[in-house]
């Protein structure tokens, strides 16, 4: 079956979240205040590690590179989910999908990679300390982080490709708020078993490559924590490491439950809000979680938000 015959389907109806006009206004408005804090939040953070001279260390390099990822993931969706709110038709060209499908999966990958490396930072500063500023070099930094972006990118041009030559023939609604792989695949005429097996088992691979890498990680650093003499001393490790196990705990959560355990017994609406957590709540929930407990954090971004000069004695 050639291109033009295969592609009856031009675009695609996105459902999102069903309810009566007020309803829809509501989410918009809940949806563009989230977006606009997202933003806010995130690009604070990488403007206070840019500008603080208190956060010129790996671990902020790290963490501003990581909110910068933060601002494009959530970006990927949120955009034209809002505009498919007000939206009469809620459609989305063929190609539209198919890259918000690309940049989403890719952006995804990006995140579990950057997570792993935050987590290695942490646990070469823990358990390794008098070495760490040895290991942990700009170059380095700088070669990880290029790492995360490269293989998160690269991953999924071929496997999303093929998947966009199944022939859709109709219909073309999906009931979602984003073009995600059940959806697409389940539209499909023709089964792809061999494209699905590969994209699902290319996902799984990094999700328990990257979480068992962490878990492992931690499992060390939390040996070396408690072997601190001082109460102090494991109260300051804690501190530096809870924020990072916050947000790896609510985004390999419900991004586990997504993608890697069977999803025929999650409603529709259980699966968007899920995918809600994830994508949007997560890089939403980052600059808050990732100040909450950390002093030079909190200073450099009232530095930033607020245009005061803080000592670091302040």
């Amino acid at each position: 079956m050639n291109r033009s015959a295969a592609h009856i389907v031009t675009e695609f109806v996105l459902l999102g979240f069903p309810g009566c006009w007020e309803i829809q206004i509501f989410l918009f408005s809940l949806f563009l205040v989230v977006y606009a804090l997202t933003l806010m939040g995130n690009g604070a953070i990488i403007c206070a590690v840019k500008w603080d001279p208190r956060l010129y260390t790996p671990m902020y390099f790290l963490l501003g590179n990581f909110a910068f990822l933060e601002i494009w993931y959530v970006s990927s969706t949120v955009p034209n989910m809002l505009a498919n709110i007000l939206s009469k038709t809620k459609a989305i060209s063929f190609s539209g999908c198919f890259l918000q499908f690309y940049f989403f999966f890719s952006l995804g990958t990006a995140e579990c990679l950057f997570l792993a490396v935050m987590a290695y930072d942490r646990y070469q500063a823990i358990c390794h300390p008098l070495h760490y500023p040895i290991i942990m070099t700009r170059r380095l930094c700088g070669t990880l982080v290029s790492l995360c972006w490269l293989t998160g990118f690269l991953g999924y041009p071929i496997p999303i490709f093929f998947i966009s030559q199944l022939p859709f023939c109709g219909p073309n609604t999906i009931d979602h708020f984003l073009c995600d792989m059940d959806p697409l695949m389940a539209l499909s005429c023709a089964p792809a078993p061999i494209t699905e097996f590969i994209f699902y088992t290319q996902s799984s691979l990094v999700l328990f490559f990257t979480i068992t890498y962490i878990l492992r990680s931690y499992t060390l650093l939390l040996r070396a924590v408690f072997q601190i003499p001082s109460t102090a001393g494991r109260r300051k490790a804690f501190s530096t490491c809870g924020s990072h196990l916050t947000v790896v705990s609510l985004f390999y959560g419900t991004v586990m439950v997504m993608y890697v355990s069977p999803t025929y017994g999650i409603s529709a609406l259980m699966q968007k809000i899920l995918t809600l957590v994830y994508s949007i709540m997560t890089p939403f929930l980052n600059p808050l979680i990732y100040s909450l407990r950390n002093k030079d954090m909190k200073l450099a971004l009232r530095n930033v938000l607020f245009g005061r000069r803080i000592s670091q004695n302040s």
